[in-house]
């Protein structure tokens, strides 16, 4: 065999684990890259909550949409981040359905004075101050930056490499942690919740983790639902109708206590 042929034969070889060995390479700059991401995230969360700046009510929105274009850029299909044409109507529908259920339970439970007692955050005891944040400030502060990075971005990226348990799993644990510096100052802000829990140090830590566990929980479930229906809109829809419609039921039983 000439030498020609021997080389050939060993770059044949050799191919396969140079292939690999690059695939290799590729999934760690990627969760290089993904790991960034989060670090940004947290610190532009930190950001808005520990400063006062006009600029930095809205820097986790600059952050989402920044985050959302360079993962396109860098790869990611629209049906990666759950934002593919295809699947609008299906959650549209799915959507409509969780808006209206959400709210109806919010009704219910404003209609039984201890539940109602839960909904009194000191941050919307005012009505109008309620309605202009439900339908503008947290759907574009809050609703839709999280469910493009959490949702979007961060579970688009983690089911190409994961499996979807693994994938939903992790960021919901994220999402768990992103609350703890919006928990601080939970059991202060609420009536209801110091009333049962008390609001010295031990209410405090109590408020952070019972903020953590259950939106954790709630980033399960809002992946499940980002999987099972391939859009992001019935994530938007169960966010939003927690958040806003939370925000007028506390004008509301402020109103009526």
């Amino acid at each position: 065999m000439c030498d020609a042929e021997v080389t050939e034969n060993m770059d044949d070889r050799l191919a396969p684990s140079a292939r690999g060995a690059e695939i290799v390479r590729s999934r760690v700059r990627n969760y290089y890259t993904l790991v960034a991401l989060i670090v940004v995230m947290f610190a532009a969360e930190a950001t808005m909550h520990f400063t006062h700046f006009t600029w930095s009510r809205w820097i986790v929105t600059g952050t989402a949409v920044a985050a959302t274009a360079l993962a396109l850029g860098a790869g990611l299909r629209p049906a990666d981040l759950g934002l593919a044409p295809s699947t609008m109507a299906r959650g549209g529908r799915w959507a409509a359905v969780i808006i209206i259920v959400v709210v109806v339970a919010i009704a219910v439970a404003m209609a039984v004075p201890p539940a109602r007692e839960l909904f009194r955050n000191d941050a919307y005891q005012d009505l109008s101050w309620a309605v202009s944040s439900a339908f503008v400030l947290i759907p574009l502060q809050t609703v839709i930056p999280e469910e493009l990075l959490f949702r979007g971005v961060v579970l688009g990226s983690l089911l190409r490499r994961h499996s979807t348990g693994v994938a939903i799993g992790l960021q919901a644990v994220l999402f768990g942690l992103w609350h703890v510096v919006s928990s601080l100052g939970l059991t202060a802000g609420n009536e209801g919740f110091s009333d049962a829990v008390g609001s010295g140090a031990l209410g405090v830590i109590l408020g952070i983790v019972g903020a953590v566990v259950f939106t954790g929980i709630t980033g399960v479930v809002f992946g499940w639902l980002r999987v099972k229906t391939g859009s992001l809109l019935p994530c938007l829809a169960l966010h939003w109708a927690a958040n806003g419609a939370g925000a007028v039921a506390a004008a509301f039983a402020w109103r009526f206590a």
